[in-house]
């Protein structure tokens, strides 16, 4: 079940910020089509993918994956 959230979480977070799969794909620096496998759940989201996706949208990955429904920001160093 958490990971079907990570998905959604994936796919809510780029329409919130009005953005194209596409966009997100060039961000990640991989394919349109590569990264609409992580949204459907056809492909894991590598580490590195969401690290980069944490400090895009500025929220922690505990958001991402599910573990908090509250999309904290990332903390400060």
């Amino acid at each position: 079940v958490i990971f079907m959230e990570i998905y959604e979480r994936l796919r809510d977070l780029r329409e919130d910020h009005d953005l194209r799969q596409c966009d997100i794909a060039e961000i990640l620096k991989t394919t349109q089509s590569y990264y609409a496998k992580y949204e459907k759940g056809h492909r894991p989201l590598p580490i590195h993918h969401l690290i980069t996706l944490c400090k895009y949208y500025n929220i922690s990955p505990e958001y991402i994956l599910g573990f908090t429904n509250k999309p904290k920001p990332l903390p400060k160093d």
